[in-house]
């Protein structure tokens, strides 16, 4: 898959051992915006991803760190030189805009080249073992090997850097790896597996297969090798998969109802720019969007009126146009939940400032006002460009309502009170907290998780990543 052609119906095969697996059926992947069948991806049999999987778990990496850099590096720069037409696929299968694409594409090549740097790094430490009287005139020392094998499945909310987080980390550690991308945007994923294998990465080391979820999903779950199960997506399988897991190590990346805090010092025109590019980038569709903007009364009505301005400028239109801002949400059903939850908030009360049209699978992004913390538009995590405005008296019950969900993700604070926030950062359950910008600032090296219902067990990010995807190891030896 090196071509991109615009008007080019995709058919790649999964790898399985650097051999192509086409599987005896196919299943469509779609253009969100005008449902055209854009691909057909593979519909492999259980015993193919078992096979998959056995292969992965006999193999050894066998690079040394300069060598997996080196790979890593190679994939980073082919990301670089393809980054227009993979974008353009990225568009194609997901429909999002290219400018949210584009921006994917650089974010991927940041993952590869992190994990290069952070292959070079040697993460060992020593320690004296003379220093109890206890202890032995010795010295003690760890390292780091790789998990026997990762099995990991990623969303369609970013076909190419969801995907980039599961692999790289797992080039950078000479962990074996297997993954299921979305069956709903399987297609970036089939091109960067082939890609990481053109840089030289071992074959039987990596293998991306496509099918039914729950069935690869079985697979996964069954096989003994498998120690390290790496998924991001919704709640429900999430909590399954915990249930699940026995005695494995599991990164559960679940979602979140991520809020921006804006208090009454803050700047209105700062606010409302981060409450409007929080809430749309990637069609709303990211677990740490803005998916509640909570604002202290003395600012509420500037506000308001500042973010139904600029949300009124949003272009909204064909993803694949160069103008577009806003594309459509993954499919038409993800476009009538999010319309019956903005419908279901006005009528309880809430007032509908602008936008709120429905095309399909495409949503003209909704201001709501006066929005009660018990709708469920702001209480279930709604996967979506709406922007809903929670009006709260004073810091107390703005933090009281955003930790009011079963989620805890990331949050943004806006103000220039050092007091107020600081004690945002203290008091906010989340995993991450942005002061002056947005929930989902982060790079890609950084940590990143949540707790209660967005998360549990190792957090992602290329240098946390590798860490759960390798075990340590202490040696000893005299030391004279």
């Amino acid at each position: 898959m090196t071509a991109f052609a615009a008007e080019e119906v995709l058919r790649p095969a999964c790898l399985v051992g650097g051999r192509e697996e086409t599987g005896d059926m196919r299943f469509p992947v779609v253009y969100p915006y005008t449902g055209e069948v854009v691909g057909e991806a593979p519909l492999l049999e259980r015993a193919t991803v078992r096979a998959a999987l056995d292969l992965a778990a006999s193999a050894r990496v066998g690079l040394g760190r300069y060598e997996r850099a080196a790979a890593l590096e190679r994939v980073a720069a082919r990301i670089a030189a393809e980054a227009e037409p993979l974008a353009r696929l990225i568009t194609r299968e997901s429909g999002l805009c290219l400018a949210d694409t584009r921006y994917e594409t650089g974010r991927a090549a940041d993952v590869f080249r992190f994990a290069a740097h952070a292959a070079l790094r040697d993460d060992g430490e020593a320690f004296a073992c003379d220093v109890s009287a206890h202890g032995r005139p010795r010295r003690a020392y760890t390292m780091r090997e790789p998990v026997r094998l990762v099995a990991a499945i990623t969303p369609f909310n970013h076909p190419l850097n969801q995907v980039a987080h599961k692999l790289a980390p797992a080039m950078a550690a000479g962990a074996p790896i297997v993954l299921k991308p979305s069956e709903k945007t399987p297609l970036a994923a089939l091109w960067l597996a082939r890609a990481i294998l053109d840089a030289g990465y071992p074959e039987d080391a990596l293998a991306v297969v496509t099918g039914d979820r729950a069935e690869i999903l079985e697979e996964m779950l069954a096989h003994e090798a498998v120690e390290v199960v790496s998924f991001t997506g919704g709640v429900a399988v999430g909590k399954e998969i915990a249930g699940r897991l026995g005695y494995r190590r599991a990164v559960l990346e679940l979602g979140g109802n991520d809020p921006l805090l804006v208090l009454g010092d803050a700047d209105v025109e700062r606010a409302a720019t981060l409450a409007v590019m929080g809430a749309t980038r990637n069609s709303g569709q990211r677990c740490t969007a803005v998916k509640r903007v909570l604002v202290e009364e003395p600012v509420a009505d500037a506000l308001a009126v500042a973010v139904a301005t600029l949300a009124e400028r949003l272009r909204v239109g064909d993803p694949l146009d160069e103008r577009t801002e806003i594309g459509t949400l993954i499919d038409e059903p993800a476009a009538e939940l999010v319309e019956r939850r903005v419908e279901a908030a006005v009528a309880d009360g809430a007032l509908l400032l602008t936008g709120g049209g429905r095309r399909g699978a495409q949503l003209v992004p909704p201001v709501l006002d006066r929005v009660a913390a018990r709708h469920e538009l702001v209480r279930e995590e709604t996967f979506g460009p709406a922007i809903p405005l929670l009006r709260v008296r004073n810091l107390d019950e703005a933090l009281a309502v955003a930790n009011g969900t079963v989620y805890g993700l990331s949050a943004g604070v806006v103000s220039n009170d050092l007091a107020a926030v600081t004690r945002c950062i203290r008091e906010l359950r989340c995993g991450t907290v942005n002061v002056d910008e947005v929930p989902g600032f982060r790079t890609e090296a950084t940590p990143f998780g949540g707790v209660k219902a967005s998360g549990l067990g190792i957090k992602e990010g290329v240098i946390e990543a590798m860490r759960g995807m390798t075990n340590t190891k202490l040696f000893s030896l005299p030391w004279p």
